[in-house]
């Protein structure tokens, strides 16, 4: 993997704001990287100093084996579920500037 785009998709995720969730897929586009598993990898690799819990499935939910310690830590922040399932709508992270980017509205 490309080192600057391992770095790029870190910083995105770092300046995703508490309160706020983005998807594995709204990273990706923003970085320029070719698929959401590799946010999910860099995650799982070197994302342990990162707000991982802000970064979701393109539905709302956690991976399965994060989701009571990702939504607990997201109820924190005021980010409420449905369920397992956050509301994309009311929690979505709109990068400043940031309306539509690979076909993903903002």
């Amino acid at each position: 993997m490309d080192d600057v785009l391992h770095e790029r998709v870190r910083e995105i995720i770092e300046s995703v704001p508490a309160g706020t969730v983005a998807t594995y897929g709204d990273i990706a586009a923003l970085a320029g990287a070719p698929s959401p598993r590799m946010v999910g990898a860099i995650l799982a690799e070197d994302g342990h100093d990162l707000p991982w819990h802000r970064i979701l499935r393109a539905n709302g939910t956690p991976a399965p084996h994060l989701a009571h310690d990702q939504l607990e830590r997201l109820r924190a922040e005021g980010v409420l579920a449905d369920g397992q399932r956050v509301d994309l709508r009311k929690y979505r992270w709109k990068p400043e500037g940031e309306e539509e980017v690979e076909g993903l509205l903002f």
